[in-house]
């Protein structure tokens, strides 16, 4: 597959070619599926407890003798039914992350790249450089090339001026091509690559 190579000014910078082992494949919904509850669930600081029976700070004497009131049978005040009370069954920390092969994480990328370029979603730039970092100069660059709502994925470090601009602009994320991934590709209307990210995908899954 070859794609015209743009500048970030939208001139023509000459085209590369995009392997089909990694942009030609024909997207599994399952697999992508797998993938992005894979990385939401591993999102989940699973932080959330509530107190139980032991971490109650009240008395662990019984309320009243066990027969002769005409009323309930109770034991401790820490029990669950009263105000102040633990709770039953109630969350405790955890992690919510769940064991997935390595290699269908290396597929679901594939297949997440090919979902973008069988879409004709993927724009490259030569680079993503700013020789200042202006928000109102990265959206206009981002206007002329018909960019509104996109994930740019740099080399292997994002140009500090290009990343300060990018900051403030709403539906547009920007990643090193270390941390690419399904959930921001696919949830990204347009992928933008810079030449050294397609060099370095295709040498990692070469």
């Amino acid at each position: 597959m070859e794609l015209a190579v743009k500048t970030l000014e939208g001139a023509d910078a000459g085209s590369v070619t995009l392997s089909d082992e990694i942009f030609g494949l024909e997207p599994r919904q399952d697999i992508l599926h797998r993938m992005v509850v894979w990385q939401l669930a591993r999102r989940q600081a699973g932080t959330h407890q509530t107190l139980s029976r032991a971490d109650v700070n009240r008395t662990k004497r019984k309320m009243y003798k066990q027969k002769g009131t005409g009323g309930a049978r109770h034991g401790a005040a820490s029990a669950p039914q009263f105000r102040g009370g633990a709770k039953a069954f109630g969350p405790v920390q955890r992690s919510h992350a769940s064991d997935l092969p390595k290699k269908v994480r290396a597929l679901a990328l594939k297949h997440a790249l090919s979902v973008k370029a069988k879409e004709q979603q993927i724009i490259v730039l030569d680079d993503a450089t700013l020789a200042e970092p202006k928000t109102k100069l990265l959206k206009d660059r981002l206007a002329s090339l018909g960019l509104s709502n996109a994930l740019v994925i740099s080399g292997a470090e994002v140009d500090p001026n290009f990343g300060l601009a990018s900051r403030n602009i709403v539906h547009l994320d920007v990643l090193p091509v270390q941390g690419i991934n399904v959930y921001d590709i696919l949830r990204r209307q347009t992928l933008v690559l810079t030449k050294a990210a397609v060099d370095a995908l295709e040498a990692r899954f070469k």
